[in-house]
């Protein structure tokens, strides 16, 4: 019994030197992961960050997150964030504001496989945080948007989230005065949603 005990605690400092090392998770996002509106300990990225640490996955986020950034302003910015850093993992959540302002979607199409590419050529698998764009713009914009996620979610190293939102989008009593951004309840809901795809690619090795 005594070399039994004896034997575990000599391998307990190895097993919480291993748990205390933190992956790296880039965000590459817009406000919603930014977490406008809101104290930073509240917003998507803090409340992420100590899900996964609760979960015995601490994370360093690499933020990457701006408020009113569209995928063209994310693929622009992300050759300079992967200059300095090799995340091991990586969120994708862009698109509501190309959504918002009513932009091609041909456009968001390529700039959104510009950054898969990229980050595909540094083998850092993906989550890929799905939109939807404004009703008024019609159902035909409304499927042709939506393509373009259901599409790119399919491609390899990608676990595709259809809907960032789900669950809290047009339930007001989960969203801020302006009826978009989540509020600290609402985020609660995002984390637990996504949480699963991200404790998947950080734990995928994709061929490294």
């Amino acid at each position: 019994m005594a070399r039994c005990l004896l034997g575990l605690l000599l391998a307990l400092p190895a097993t919480r030197g291993r748990a205390a090392t933190p992956q790296t998770l880039l965000v590459l996002g817009d406000s919603l992961s930014a977490g406008y509106g809101l104290p930073q300990a509240q917003g998507f990225e803090a409340r992420l960050s100590a899900a996964l640490a609760r979960a015995g996955t601490p994370v360093s986020i690499i933020d990457g997150a701006v408020s009113g950034d569209t995928t063209a302003g994310g693929r622009a910015r992300l050759a300079w964030l992967l200059g300095g850093a090799r995340p091991d993992a990586a969120i994708v959540e862009l698109g509501g504001n190309d959504g918002l302002r009513g932009l091609s979607v041909a456009a968001m199409r390529a700039n959104l496989t510009a950054i898969l590419d990229q980050l595909a050529a540094r083998h850092i698998p993906v989550v890929l945080a799905g939109m939807y764009p404004p009703p008024n713009l019609g159902p035909d914009y409304t499927r042709a948007f939506r393509a373009v996620f259901d599409a790119l979610g399919h491609r390899p190293g990608v676990c595709y989230e259809p809907f960032f939102l789900a669950g809290v989008a047009a339930h007001p009593a989960l969203l801020q005065a302006d009826g978009i951004h989540p509020n600290a309840a609402g985020v609660r809901i995002v984390v637990a949603g996504i949480l699963p795809c991200v404790e998947h690619v950080l734990g995928h090795d994709a061929g490294r």
